[in-house]
C-alpha cells in the first residue's frame, strides 16, 4: 500500500510538473508571435478605417459579419453528409467547432445525442480494440513460429510496440492524404491528424471545409470518416494497452501487499487470556507479577502438548505438536496460590488437586518438590 501511495503521489507531482513545463514552453514559443500578430492587425485596422473613412462601430459590424460568414464559405453544413460529419465529431468527442447547432431544438437534441452516443462510441472502440489486439497476438505468434522462436508467448510490451507502429503509419498516411486534398503542407496535415485522433479537436484545421467538398466530393467525405473511425480505433487500442500496463503494475503491488498481510496475520503473536499464541501454537503462559523462579515455565493447559526437557540446571517445556482444542486452562499464579494455601506450615507434602488433570498434577508435584529442595 505504501508503494501505491508513493506512486500515486509521484504521478500527481509529475502531472503538475508536466503542466508547468508545457506552460513555460508554450509561453516562450507563442507569446511573442501573438503580440506581433495583434500589433499587425491593429495597424491594418487603422489603415483600413482611414482609407475608407469607417467609424469604429461600422468596423465592428463588418468584422462580426465576416466572422459569421466563415462557416458558410465551406458550403452547406447541415445537409445529410455535413450532418453525418458533425454527428461523428460529436460522439467521438473531437468537437472541431466548425459548425454548431443554432436552434433551441438542435441544441437540446445535441446534448441528449452526445450523452447517449459517447458511451456507445467508447464501448464500440473498446470492443474493436480488443479484437484488434487478439488479431495482433495471433499474427505475432505465427510470425514467431515461422522464425522458430522458443518463446511463442506475446507480451503486453509486444502489443504496445505493434499498436504504436500502426498508429504512426495511420497518422503518416493520413497526413499525406490530407496534404493532397486540402493543399496543406505536410507538417500542418500531420498536426491535424494527431489533434484529431487524440480527440483534442482545436478546430484551427478542419477537413472538408473548402470549395463545397462536403457536397461535391463524396469519396473524400468517405475517406475522412473512415480515417477518423479507424484511426481512433488504433490509437485508442494503443492508449488502452499503456493504461492497462500501468493498472497491471498496481494490481501486482496490491496482491503482493495482500499476501504479505496474510502471512503477517498467520505468524502474528497475540495474547489470548493468559496464553500467548503464535500461528495457533501456545508459546508462553507467563503473566506480569511472576517471580523469576517461574520464568522458565511456558504454559499450563489440560492437553498433552508439552514435554519436560532438562537443559543444565533449568527445566523448560517445549511444544511437540500444535494443540487441537484447549478444554481447561488455569493461570499459573492461581495454581501456585492454590498449592501454597494447601501446603502445611511444617512443609509437609500435599495431595494434588483431584479437579486437575494428570499433566497439571505432574507439573504441580514438580513445583512443590522444587520448593522443598530450595527450603532445604
Amino acid at each position: 500500500m505504501k508503494k501505491q501511495n508513493v506512486r500515486t503521489l509521484s504521478l500527481i507531482v509529475c502531472t503538475f510538473t508536466y503542466l508547468l513545463v508545457g506552460a513555460a514552453v508554450f509561453d516562450s514559443l507563442e507569446s511573442q508571435y501573438e503580440t506581433q500578430e495583434k500589433e499587425k492587425l491593429e495597424s491594418e485596422e487603422k489603415e483600413f478605417r482611414a482609407k475608407y473613412n469607417i467609424t469604429g462601430q461600422d468596423y465592428s459590424r463588418i468584422t462580426l459579419n465576416v466572422l459569421r460568414s466563415v462557416p458558410h464559405k465551406a458550403g452547406i453544413q447541415w445537409k445529410f453528409s455535413g450532418a453525418f460529419y458533425f454527428a461523428t465529431t460529436v460522439i467521438t468527442t473531437i468537437g472541431y467547432g466548425h459548425s454548431a447547432p443554432k436552434t433551441i431544438g438542435g441544441k437540446m437534441f445535441c446534448m441528449c445525442y452526445a450523452l447517449a452516443g459517447i458511451p456507445l462510441n467508447l464501448v464500440m472502440f473498446q470492443s474493436i480494440g480488443e479484437r484488434l489486439n487478439i488479431f495482433v497476438t495471433y499474427l505475432l505468434r505465427n510470425i514467431k513460429k515461422c522464425f522458430k522462436f522458443k518463446d511463442l508467448e506475446v507480451s503486453q510490451t509486444n502489443l504496445i510496440v505493434v499498436c504504436m507502429v500502426m498508429s504512426n503509419i495511420v497518422v503518416a498516411g493520413g497526413a499525406g492524404a490530407f496534404s493532397f486534398y486540402e493543399e496543406w503542407n505536410y507538417i500542418d496535415s500531420f498536426y491535424y491528424c494527431v489533434i484529431t485522433l487524440t480527440t483534442i479537436g482545436f478546430g484551427d484545421y478542419v477537413a472538408l471545409q473548402r470549395n463545397g467538398d462536403l457536397q461535391h466530393k463524396p469519396e473524400y467525405v468517405a475517406f475522412s470518416l473512415i480515417f477518423i473511425l479507424f484511426g481512433l480505433t488504433v490509437v485508442s487500442a494503443a492508449m488502452n494497452l499503456l493504461v492497462l500496463r500501468f493498472l497491471t503494475m498496481n494490481t501486482d503491488d496490491e496482491r503482493k501487499d495482500e499476501l504479505e498481510a496474510a502471512t503477517a496475520a498467520r505468524t502474528a503473536v497475540r495474547l489470548e487470556g493468559d496464553v500467548i499464541t503464535a500461528n495457533g501454537s501456545i508459546i508462553s503462559g507467563q503473566q506480569e507479577g511472576f517471580t523469576q523462579e517461574y520464568s522458565d515455565l511456558t504454559s499450563v493447559c489440560s492437553c498433552t502438548c508439552y514435554n519436560l526437557q532438562a537443559r543444565g540446571s533449568k527445566h523448560r517445556y517445549s511444544v511437540t505438536r500444535s494443540p487441537g482444542k484447549i478444554a481447561h486452562l488455569l493461570p499459573m499464579h492461581q495454581i501456585l496460590n492454590s498449592s501454597n494455601s494447601r501446603n502445611a506450615a511444617v512443609g509437609s507434602e500435599t495431595t494434588p488437586n483431584d479437579d486437575m488433570d494428570e499433566d497439571t498434577n505432574s507439573l504441580l508435584r514438580y513445583q512443590l518438590l522444587r520448593q522443598k529442595r530450595n527450603s532445604i
